[in-house]
């Protein structure tokens, strides 16, 4: 196999466990930051990863329409509480963020505990859990403890203090470009709109902040992009606003839920069998054993929002635990032990191996492709048919098949299961033949065994 000159140091242990390192540290310093889809604790957030890596910074006001949906009002929070009937503060959102309803509206009343309760969010088969609710769209106020403090609540008056403010503001997203050879973009999207969840999705921001820092230093062929956005409407936010670059795009990740114990697991794109599916699926299977490749699904992060019908990208997820599947997402217990230090190197080893391979791979495409062009009279095909096609054969038939612009040697290799190295022989005998040629690389015509392009006319 070979390797791309881009992030190759942490497509290893060696290089990658640094870094692993280094984004604990980063998870260690956001994790307690009241974030929400709105806010200044996202950009309090942005403003510590921009000291990893240089963010542009985009305001979108409040009330901006976005597709099918508008900007909401900006949500801050100064102090929240609740105090029981015997004068003591029952609950503290200083004490832990998570103890608020995120997106609550301002309250300041007294009420019994009758009253109360409706607004009250335990996990009774977690009891010492506090567990993440939010109410983004509709306009209402709660609290989140634990189940052990929800039985032991005493009845009587009780004073609720939410010190909030809901009011015209705007969205905060921030991104990194990363300018290569070409304008072919390809984009990394996390989200940013999580409070005190360490895998969910601190994660993910270290990870990428630090991966982008480590792409500045380098001179891809592919041009990257790297966004950090709350989930959902961010996304949306950004499709809208990009709507043309959206479209041009060679294809993209969303990354997140990096450092739980949990196997890795790419999710396919709405289409299936695009080249960064090929690509993530053969890496993440090489890099863990017990890796897992799962179907698209319209329900997840954000993959969801660029693999919609209007856009259908090449789209994928990168994770190891999907959304919901482990019994301490959204609750408390995603805390810092919660996360794994080489279940992080081995995510970064992945996103890196990931990369690394979409820059290598030209695309090809076919220069017969009505019909399966006639391989004997090239002398490419043997003139006494067999049983089956010779491994040569079959991987000249897999690259004329699949050589629609879209796909390149590396991830048609991928697809088919036969070795790379061969099916990079094949296609340089084709380009030879003049049956394929590049669409991402003018001027290159042949492709050699170490990874490295021979240049010269066409």
């Amino acid at each position: 196999m070979s390797e791309s000159p881009i992030l190759a140091g942490l497509q290893h242990d060696a290089g990658a466990r640094p870094v692993a390192a280094r984004a604990l540290e980063l998870v260690r310093e956001i994790l307690p930051i009241c974030r929400s889809i709105t806010g200044n604790g996202v950009r309090q957030t942005l403003d510590i990863l921009s000291r990893e890596v240089p963010l542009q910074r985009f305001e979108i006001a409040s009330g901006t329409q976005v597709f099918d949906w508008e900007v909401p009002p900006e949500w801050n929070v100064r102090e929240a509480y609740l105090i029981g009937p015997d004068g003591k503060r029952v609950i503290d959102f200083r004490r832990h963020n998570l103890h608020l309803l995120n997106y609550s509206v301002p309250v300041r009343a007294r009420m019994p505990l009758a009253q109360l309760r409706p607004h009250l969010y335990s996990l009774p088969e977690h009891p010492d859990w506090i567990p993440y609710r939010t109410s983004y769209w509709r306009e209402q106020w709660g609290f989140c403890l634990t189940h052990r403090q929800l039985e032991a609540l005493p009845e009587g008056e009780y004073e609720v203090v939410i010190d909030s403010t809901l009011a015209p503001g705007s969205l905060t997203y921030a991104e990194c470009r990363i300018r290569g050879e070409l304008d072919d973009e390809f984009l990394i999207f996390t989200h940013i709109c999580h409070p005190s969840l360490a895998n969910d999705n601190a994660s993910g921001m270290a990870v990428a902040a630090l991966l982008a820092a480590a792409m500045t230093g380098c001179r891809p062929r592919l041009s990257y992009r790297f966004v950090f956005a709350p989930a959902t409407i961010g996304s949306i936010t950004w499709l809208a606003r990009n709507e043309a670059a959206a479209r041009a795009l060679r294809g993209g990740l969303s990354v997140g839920l990096l450092g739980d114990s949990a196997p890795l697991t790419y999710k396919r794109s709405r289409r299936a069998n695009t080249e960064i599916d090929n690509l993530a699926c053969a890496a993440v299977r090489e890099i863990d054993a017990a890796a897992r490749v799962v179907d698209f699904s319209p329900y997840g992060y954000d993959e969801r929002q660029f693999c919609s019908p209007g856009f259908d990208l090449p789209f994928g997820r990168l994770t190891r635990s999907s959304n919901g599947e482990y019994a301490e997402y959204h609750s408390s217990a995603d805390d810092l032990e919660l996360l794994d230090l080489d279940a992080l190197v081995q995510s970064i080893r992945a996103l890196a191996r990931i990369l690394g391979r979409v820059d290598l791979n030209h695309r090809l495409r076919n220069r017969y492709p009505c019909g399966e062009p006639r391989l004997g009279k090239r002398g490419l095909f043997r003139s006494t048919g067999g049983k089956n096609p010779l491994d040569f054969e079959y991987a000249l038939l897999w690259l004329l098949n699949q050589a629609d612009g879209t796909h390149g040697a590396l991830d048609i290799a991928a697809a088919s299961g036969l070795p790379e190295a061969l099916v990079r022989q094949a296609a340089d005998t084709l380009l030879q033949a003049e049956m394929l040629e590049y669409v991402d690389g003018a001027g290159i015509h042949s492709l050699k065994q170490d990874g490295r392009y021979r240049r010269g006319e066409k």
